[in-house]
């Protein structure tokens, strides 16, 4: 069944189509939020804030985005809403929209290493900012627009974001094969 049945299923109280779409989305969305938070506990607790919109808000789903697109949003709205009552520091960081993209191609960064301990290292070495952005784009199949709206920021910080990202991994990952 696709999201936008489910999503009409649930507008209507069917709790069998809001567990087939929590089941079908729970991880990725805690993985997003987590990176956002930086606390497991505080992103189960938006992760569930979400899920409650999603069943209070999906009969109101008018298709202009894609679900998950609209699901990453009211998460990313959620934990920018935790951060703000924590007194937190924000999610911004100082785009370079006039950037061209002429870093690696993601699939070049991801050839570079055989070793996936050694990316997973090298991932977790990024800022927040820049693994959220990969993470939407290349592991949750995202365009740049789509993860534009869900970070809540122009498309061009978005690419920014991904091109340093690529040439930090590129360079993690590269020093990693010069050492051994």
């Amino acid at each position: 069944m696709q999201d936008t049945e489910l999503l009409a299923l649930i507008g209507q109280g069917d709790r069998r189509a809001m567990k087939a779409f929590y089941e079908r989305h729970q991880a990725g969305l805690y993985r997003f939020i987590k990176l956002k938070l930086g606390d497991a506990f505080e992103a189960a607790d938006v992760m569930q804030e979400a899920f409650l919109e999603v069943w209070k808000a999906a009969g109101r789903f008018k298709g202009q985005s894609s679900v998950k697109t609209w699901l990453y949003g009211i998460a990313r709205n959620k934990a920018v809403d935790r951060v703000r009552k924590a007194q937190r520091t924000t999610l911004r960081d100082n785009p370079d929209e006039t950037l061209a993209d002429d870093s690696p191609s993601a699939q070049a960064v991801m050839e570079a290493s055989a070793d996936a301990e050694r990316l997973r290292d090298c991932m977790g070495k990024l800022p927040a900012v820049q693994l959220s952005a990969i993470r939407l784009a290349f592991f949750d199949d995202m365009s740049y627009p789509q993860a534009a709206e869900v970070e809540g920021v122009p498309v061009g910080t978005i690419k920014t974001r991904i091109h340093h990202a690529k040439k930090l991994l590129m360079h993690c990952l590269t020093r990693g094969v010069a050492a051994a």
